[in-house]
């Protein structure tokens, strides 16, 4: 999906997405909302989380539901009335926008292209969710854990995703674009390790009351952003839209000191450029004897 700004400014939003742009988890909407819960919660000790979704997804289409059944189910999945405003009016105000999520891409494009808000989006990070030959919805690890470990040692990140070293790659694309500020939003264990890489001039959006909170409350130090803690999606959009309008006015008003500082410095060489002109300033005396 190719971004699209005629007012692009320096601010990169990356939101996380079950329980922050969605109001539940993708996975167990889906699992419930098809009568899986049971089957769900016998595996769930038996293997990851990731593992597990892609085995529900094979015992769902075995017992005869379709991909169409899992759209239908999907686009009921609850969101909060102002979340998709505050996306839209974010994309407005010039912001890229991104996604980094440990659902899955079948999933978060299926609601988003439902929402009407997949085009305010640049990129989405999630697991590969794919149908295969069989009309069977299959869901891969992120990253491939059964070959290797993504190699973070943070016990909040799973075996599949860590998204900390997603956000290094996007901070590391960014630098060559010149400066950005990051405003990253979530509510999982797994949206700490992204909050902890972000940078003095960036701002991390914990999820009140939700396990990133508690993980950061633990030592706020830790976390060189800004914090701006949210409870709902009336909270999100007006703390989101508010941090987004004071990251433009400081950057506007250093413009305007630059360009003040600038004009003082044109004034100052002007007014140098005269006085070289001028005939030299000598004593009165001197300047009396020299006419006489």
């Amino acid at each position: 999906m190719a971004y699209n700004s005629n007012n692009k400014n320096n601010i990169v939003v990356v939101f996380d997405f079950d329980k922050t742009i969605i109001d539940v988890d993708s996975d167990n909407w889906v699992v419930d909302g098809l009568g899986f819960t049971d089957l769900f919660n016998q595996l769930l000790p038996t293997m990851p989380w990731n593992t597990l979704m892609d085995r529900m997804m094979k015992d769902i289409h075995d017992q005869g539901k379709t991909i169409e059944e899992i759209k239908e189910v999907l686009k009921t999945i609850p969101i909060h009335a102002r979340v998709v405003p505050a996306i839209k009016s974010a994309h407005a105000l010039g912001c890229e926008l991104r996604i980094v999520s440990d659902a899955n891409m079948f999933f978060i494009e299926t609601i988003v292209e439902h929402l009407g808000i997949s085009e305010y989006f640049s990129e989405i990070n999630s697991n590969p969710g794919f149908v295969d030959e069989h009309d069977t919805l299959r869901i891969s690890p992120y990253h491939d854990f059964t070959n290797s470990s993504h190699g973070c040692s943070h016990r909040t990140c799973p075996p599949n995703m860590c998204k900390g070293l997603i956000i290094e790659r996007i901070q590391e694309s960014l630098a060559k674009e010149g400066k950005k500020k990051m405003v990253y939003l979530g509510d999982g264990a797994g949206d700490y390790c992204p909050s902890l890489k972000l940078k003095a001039e960036d701002y991390a959006m914990p999820r009140k009351n939700f396990p990133v909170w508690d993980l950061i409350s633990q030592n706020p130090m830790l976390v060189k952003a800004a914090i701006r803690e949210w409870t709902d999606g009336e909270s999100l959009e007006r703390i989101l839209l508010g941090t987004i309008e004071e990251i433009l006015l400081e950057e506007e008003n250093e413009k305007k000191m630059l360009t003040s500082a600038e004009n003082n410095c044109k004034m100052q060489t002007i007014s140098v450029g005269i006085n070289v002109h001028h005939e030299p300033i000598m004593p009165r005396a001197l300047r009396v004897s020299q006419s006489g």
